[in-house]
Formats: C-alpha cells, structure tokens, sequence
C-alpha cells in the first residue's frame, strides 16, 4: 500500500489504517459515563479521555501519525515545531520513541508543566516572544540550523489523519452510534479529523465544535463564512487559542454542524465538576465542548452526546477555581 501524502484529504481508509499502525504506540482510551453528569445536564453523556494519552492529550494521536511519514533520511535530521504546550509535548514523545531529535519553539511564557514535560522527553526547546511572528521567526532559524523536519500542529494531513483516530476508535467503543459528537476547536486539527470520522462511519452523528467565548474566531467564521483569526485571544483555555489552517478550514466549514461556545466561568465550572464527579484530571481546554453544552442545553437534551475529553495537562499548582475563590 502506498503511504497516503500530506496534499489529499485523507480518505476512510487512511484514516482506519493508520489507527490499526499506531495500535502498538498510542494508547486506547477510555470512554467514560457519569450518571451525576447526565442528570445535570439532561442528556446522555459518553466522555472520549484523551487526558489518559500518552503525553496526556490526544495530539500524541496526530504527531505518532504524522511520523509514520518521515523517511529515514528525513528523521536523520530530526523534527520541528512550535507550540505552547500539548503538541509539544507529543511530538518530542513520539520522536523519542522513533528515536530521533525533536527541536520545540515555546513561548516563554507557555505552562511549567508543558515545558517540564518536553524537556522529560528529551525536546530540545528553544524560547520566544509570545506572538504567533515571533514562534514562526524563531522556527525557521532553528529549521535552518538543524535542517529537520517542521511537523505543523494542526495544519497536516498526516496529523488529522492520526486526530481522526480518537472519535473512530470512541465508534469502536460504543454500542452505537452517538447523535452527536462535540470537539474543541482551537486550530481545528482534533475538529476537522472528528468530521472526517463522522462522515466516513457514523453519518447521523452530528459534528459540533466547541470554543471558549473570548477566543470565538472559528464561531465567527462559520458564522460569517469567511476565515476570521484569532487575535489577543484571553482565555483560560489556553490549548484553544490559535486561528484555523488552511487545511482545517475547509474541512470545518463545510461539514461541521455547528460551533458553540462557552464562558470562562462555564469552563471553570466545568472542569471543577469532572473533577469532582468523576474523579479525572482535565484540563481547561478540554472542559470547553461540556461547558458549551451545559450553556447549550435545550439542543442536547435526551440525546446521546460524545464529548472528547482533550487532554489532562494541567498545572496542579494552579487550579482556575482555587485563584477564582482566594485570590479575588
């Protein structure tokens, strides 16, 4: 079989071949119940824990993905990326498992956690400004140092492709098919791989997208039809703030069902309720498609609902409701 290319869309059978590839190296998750939580909410709740990924979020999916593409010549030379936080943490894992260097470009005011995290996995992170200008600059002087490979967060079909995998394999896990299936959205790698997913085996289930409300520049694109980024976005979420690619664009404007979003305090509220419910650690960004939910109510009700739970990377030094209470 020939290896897919990064410049098609990826098809059904890419998208259950390279689950099948990455059975050995990424983990299947979970998929968890709440009876507290289908009660509050009066839908039928089933929660996709990608915060028990390796690396602890579902981009460890996209970036295994992602290099089973690299040719030995290119892995030679090693990979490359910039990102605050989860995708480089996944990538310098799934580097260091193939056994080859991975060159990271953090903000330097990106979460301790996430950093502590690369550096744990052998990333050789370089630090800088924490503008989107500055990530880029930086990334192409320590691509022309090194000569490796840039592996995009979100905008690359080899990471959609292993980003499907997380709703295909949720598809595997449940008795049947969901009404509806909420994603975050932040560059919309996770969202455009759900669609495709959804499209290819499971046609009734819905696709929603779910954002935080002070970072809504996919809401207003879909809205608008026209691509809006995302600017000075102040959200506690801090794994939703970046604009949509040119390749997930496409994807979620014509085949997402909608996109909702949710207040910080929703996202708080959320967070702290799986927690206490159901004694999981997540992550802000990964409380966002409950909270929109839960802000949402009337469309979910009765219905059963996926929730991808992103990731659980949180700094246990900093809980959102414990500066919430004692620090105001």
């Amino acid at each position: 079989m020939t290896s897919p290319s990064n410049s098609c869309l990826p098809d059904s059978e890419s998208i259950r071949t390279t689950w099948q590839k990455l059975a050995g190296i990424v983990k299947q998750t979970p998929v968890f119940t709440s009876e507290t939580l289908n009660r509050n909410t009066g839908s039928k709740l089933f929660f996709k824990c990608e915060n028990f990924q390796k690396a602890g979020a579902f981009k460890f999916r996209g970036a295994s993905s992602a290099l089973l593409h690299i040719s030995d010549e290119q892995a030679a030379r090693g990979v490359c990326t910039h990102s605050s936080g989860n995708h480089a943490q996944a990538l310098a894992l799934a580097a260091k498992i193939r056994g080859i260097k991975a060159f990271i470009v953090m903000p330097e005011n990106a979460p301790e956690v996430k950093v502590n995290a690369v550096k744990d996995y052998g990333g050789h992170i370089t630090f800088c400004m924490p503008t989107l200008e500055a990530r880029e600059s930086t990334l192409e002087e320590v691509r022309n140092d090194t000569g490796s490979s840039f592996i995009h967060p979100y905008n690359n079909y080899h990471i959609i492709r292993g980003q499907a995998g997380c709703f295909f394999e949720m598809l595997q896990q449940m008795d049947e098919e969901p009404d509806y299936i909420i994603a975050p959205v932040g560059g919309g790698g996770l969202l455009s791989g759900t669609i495709l997913t959804a499209k290819y085996f499971s046609k009734r289930t819905r696709v929603i997208g779910a954002e935080p409300q002070m970072a809504n520049d996919a809401w207003k694109s879909f809205r608008e039809k026209r691509f809006i980024p995302s600017e000075s976005p102040q959200t506690i979420a801090d794994g939703l703030k970046t604009s949509l690619g040119s390749k997930t664009y496409p994807i979620i404007m014509e085949h997402a069902d909608d996109i909702i979003t949710a207040t910080e305090e929703g996202i708080i509220d959320a967070m702290f309720l799986v927690w206490e419910r159901m004694k999981i650690l997540i992550e802000p960004s990964a409380a966002v498609p409950l909270a929109a939910l839960m802000e949402n109510p009337e469309k979910f009700k009765n219905k059963k609902t996926g929730i991808i739970l992103s990731g659980g990377n949180t700094d246990l030094r900093r809980i959102p409701w414990m500066e919430k209470r004692f620090h105001h």
